[in-house]
């Protein structure tokens, strides 16, 4: 597999978007994605899958990198961000998910708060390039048309996205991933079994 990329999508996250979503009334901050961090690594490490090599999508401030900066330094890391700003404050490259996949797959793949922002058709291109990138292990967050209604905060969450149904992402997903919950999805064919009440 060739790495690809294309020019990425007009710029909209600049620096009043992380000022509003990071700093001013920030949706995830350090310690919430540490804890979270924990949490995907603890069950990677109970199923038996290794996390050699990481591909944060959409990596922004950079918190996922940090926290592997300092408890797992011996993990291969690579960021990408769409975003210039993201790129130049925050050390990504950049890459945008809809139109680029790398060169060869990673442990664990990172995508949190991408696919909202992309419409029907880079969504679904993004989802196959995941699928590509993923080895073992995607931790994916996308909000849908159900957590508007009754999970995200208003205040805190950026509304002007692509909001979806959930049955929508898992149409795309289920041909390539097994999801086991909590936003995981264990690539099909990695070297794993569930019990049954572990598959979503």
């Amino acid at each position: 597999m060739v790495e690809r990329s294309d020019e990425p999508r007009a710029e909209r996250f600049d620096k009043a978007y992380y000022r509003r979503f990071y700093r001013d009334a920030p949706v995830h901050d350090r310690r919430r994605i540490a804890q979270l961090a924990q949490g995907v690594l603890g069950l990677a490490g109970w199923w038996g899958l290794p996390v050699r090599s990481v591909l944060d999508v959409g990596a922004g401030p950079g918190f996922w990198r940090d926290w592997f900066a300092t408890n797992k330094p011996g993990v291969r890391y690579r960021s990408v961000d769409v975003s210039e700003h993201a790129c130049a404050r925050y050390g990504h490259e950049r890459a945008d998910i809809a139109t680029w996949q790398p060169a060869r797959p990673y442990d664990l793949v990172v995508c949190q708060g991408v696919l909202q922002y992309l419409d029907d058709a880079g969504a679904a291109s993004a989802i196959l390039n995941l699928a590509a990138a993923t080895r073992h292990l995607l931790y994916l967050e996308a909000p849908t048309l159900a957590d508007l209604q009754g999970v995200v905060d208003r205040d805190y969450t950026d509304l002007a996205v692509a909001w979806r149904e959930g049955r929508w992402y898992r149409r795309r997903l289920r041909p390539h991933f097994v999801e086991v919950g909590a936003g995981l999805h264990v690539r099909r064919g990695a070297p794993v079994r569930f019990y049954e009440l572990e598959r979503a």
